[in-house]
């Protein structure tokens, strides 16, 4: 992604990414609707609305749309969403530098992945879930940062191509919660519609098929075409052509053989509405619980309390 100042010229070092929020709040204001009102209408949380206007959150594209329609702007937070650089200083693991400025400059990219969802599709919320479970602290910012700063290229109206064939695991595999695997297959399901992007699912149990025998990327940069992997914490390169043909074959060969793109939205959809019921399912017990718990507590209180003899009726 191309570095672009962050401050806004005035020397206040007011981020583009606050003014940004100011102008949303601005216009949100005006048209008399509460955070939450707006958030309802997007749809959103609440809180990803209040962290936009506080300038802490990166919206989507999408997101500047809607509400550019929502509140009448006529396009000025599209337009600004453009030359915000939502990501200034953004530092990555060493032995991923390489891969991270390869994604600045590849014409086509196609994936395949299993057991988790692929960077460049990770909503905030599953990103961070992901990086919690390995980091504490701002370490955890710190990384969802660096990785969603890859994003923003592939999700631009001119984005290059990106295919990724995912196994059905990277949609099973909990991380999170069922809240956070909802909205990560949502946004799968909102990415997945861009002209650029094709997103097809591997489904468990389908027999006859030779995927790769791991998670990798074919890499198309100008001139020069790349197939990457990764170990624990290590990047693997080889440019040779005899190794691109070989894993470009088994790619295609496999997507052939998989769902479409179509038919496997449809597959996601059933995964996000289980997680949804899943999701409801943990509300009402939770209630329920607390319900219980507060009868307990009127229990015990009226059990402790001081006790009043009753008169007895005399004969």
């Amino acid at each position: 992604m191309a570095r672009r100042n962050a401050e806004d010229g005035s020397g206040t070092g007011v981020s583009n990414a606050a003014l940004f929020g100011e102008v949303l709040r601005h216009f949100r204001e005006a048209a008399f609707l509460t955070q939450a009102a707006l958030a309802q209408q997007i749809p959103c949380d609440r809180s990803h609305v209040a962290k936009v206007e506080a300038g802490i959150s990166v919206p989507q594209d999408t997101f500047a749309k809607t509400c550019d329609e929502l509140l009448g702007t006529g396009g000025v937070l599209l337009r600004l969403w453009k030359k915000v650089d939502w990501y200034p200083e953004v530092q990555h693991p060493d032995w991923f530098e390489r891969r991270a400025r390869m994604d600045g400059e590849a014409v086509a990219l196609r994936e395949y992945q299993e057991q988790v969802i692929p960077g460049l599709l990770q909503a905030p919320g599953y990103a961070h879930a992901l990086f919690s479970q390995i980091s504490t602290g701002t370490e955890v910012e710190d990384r969802v940062r660096a990785r969603l700063s890859r994003q923003p290229r592939f999700l631009a109206d001119d984005g290059p191509l990106y295919v990724a064939v995912l196994d059905e695991s990277c949609l099973r595999n909990a991380v999170g919660s069922p809240e956070v695997m909802r909205d990560q297959c949502a946004h799968l399901l909102g990415v997945g519609q861009r002209p650029n992007i094709r997103i097809q699912v591997v489904p468990t149990g389908l027999f006859g098929l030779v995927p790769p025998k791991s998670s990798m990327s074919l890499i198309d940069l100008p001139g020069e075409r790349w197939v990457y992997s990764e170990s624990l914490s290590q990047g693997h390169f080889t440019n040779d052509p005899a190794d691109y043909a070989r894993h470009s074959q088994t790619y295609d060969v496999l997507r052939a053989d998989i769902p479409s793109a179509r038919e496997s939205a449809a597959l996601i959809s059933d995964v996000m509405e289980g997680y949804e019921h899943h999701a409801q399912a943990r509300t009402r017990h939770g209630d329920l619980d607390q319900e219980q718990l507060q009868r307990q507590r009127r229990r015990q209180l009226r059990r402790s309390g001081p006790r009043i003899p009753r008169r007895r009726p005399r004969p």
